[in-house]
């Protein structure tokens, strides 16, 4: 990018200024960045609902592991749409595990008023849970149906009837 700046900033003396050491760095590689930001969602889901016995390294096959401890700058392979089905069976698990511990937190949390959800985790407010598996879905080439149905499901298991008609 071009970018213009006024005469008198130009005989400043002193270090080099942020634009311009922005302007030096190498571009990142944008998927690797979305991978990067996958894994952080999932490590989220499980430390926020406690979910024992997930992995969360098994949801990748060995491409994507490998691309967790690579340079945002370097190109990498990442995962092709051909997936183990152990991996893609795995991850549906695990998604379907973050959406039964929503609705089970959203109906703990109703059911209990005394100390809200938003007082323990005020930087979650208005975090649509199911919705955001239903979005990884699409990351970890799960059929978002399959996530949205699971979801209705589980708000008619629990009573919540209204939530699950809409």
């Amino acid at each position: 990018p071009v970018l213009e700046t006024e005469d008198a900033w130009g005989s400043v003396e002193g270090p080099v200024s942020i634009v311009d050491l922005a302007l030096e760095q190498k571009r990142i590689h944008y998927p690797l960045v979305e991978h990067q930001f996958v894994l952080c969602t999932v490590l989220y889901a499980i430390m926020r609902f406690s979910l024992k016995s997930v992995k969360p390294l098994s949801l990748f096959d060995s491409k994507g592991k490998n691309a967790f401890f690579k340079d945002l700058t370097s190109i990498q392979l990442l995962p092709s749409g051909d997936m183990d089905p152990n991996v893609l069976s795995i991850r549906q698990q695990f998604l379907l595990k973050v959406v039964s511990a929503a609705v089970q937190a959203l109906c703990s949390s109703q059911k209990a008023k005394e100390v809200s959800d938003e007082e323990l985790f005020p930087f979650e407010k208005g975090k649509n849970w199911p919705a955001l598996a239903a979005d990884l879905a699409q990351y970890l080439q799960i059929s978002e149906d399959l996530v949205k149905r699971h979801y209705v499901c589980e708000l008619y298991s629990y009573g919540m009837d209204h939530l699950g008609e809409e």
